[in-house]
């Protein structure tokens, strides 16, 4: 699922930077409707799955609502805040680079303008574990439902979690 982003102006100079950075891109992998609609799609949880871009053997898991109808079917609709994220290691954890405490990891549009959904990632240095956020912000007030999930780097098989240099 490939967005494209328009771009004019100073707005495309800014978009031009925010895409540079590395931020993961989700694959659908399932979903189930939740209430049906006459007209348009019907309300869904979706399930998509993402790679954590600056760290290989990290995959999140994210279900997540989705309005239906006309206006969810225009992509007019704001979807709600409420997502669960569960976070495993799928391999060898290699960190690929330094990263900042708080970073985006993925980020969705949950509405035309305004609100947006995240995963953020913090390093547990004391346990040696990778802590995984997910919530929503909106320009005026954010939600304060949320869900976390943590990574133990462990080793896989015979090869130990690699840290950045």
């Amino acid at each position: 699922m490939k967005r494209k982003m328009r771009t004019h102006g100073l707005g495309g100079l800014l978009g031009g930077v925010l895409a540079m950075a590395p931020v993961a891109h989700a694959d659908e992998i399932g979903s189930v409707d939740t209430a049906f609609q006459w007209l348009g799609p019907n309300h869904k949880i979706v399930i998509e799955a993402f790679d954590d871009p600056k760290i290989d053997g990290v995959t999140c898991y994210v279900s997540r609502s989705q309005t239906g109808g006309i206006k969810g079917g225009l992509g007019l609709a704001e979807d709600t805040s409420d997502a669960s994220l569960a976070c495993r290691q799928t391999g060898p954890i290699n960190v690929k680079e330094k990263f900042k405490d708080g970073e985006d990891v993925f980020t969705e549009r949950r509405s035309l303008l305004f609100k947006k959904m995240r995963v953020v990632r913090f390093l547990d240095k004391t346990r040696n574990t990778l802590v995984y956020l997910v919530y929503s912000d909106k320009l005026v007030e954010g939600s304060p439902k949320n869900s976390v999930s943590a990574v133990a780097m462990m080793p896989w098989g015979d090869k130990p979690p690699k840290t950045a240099p």
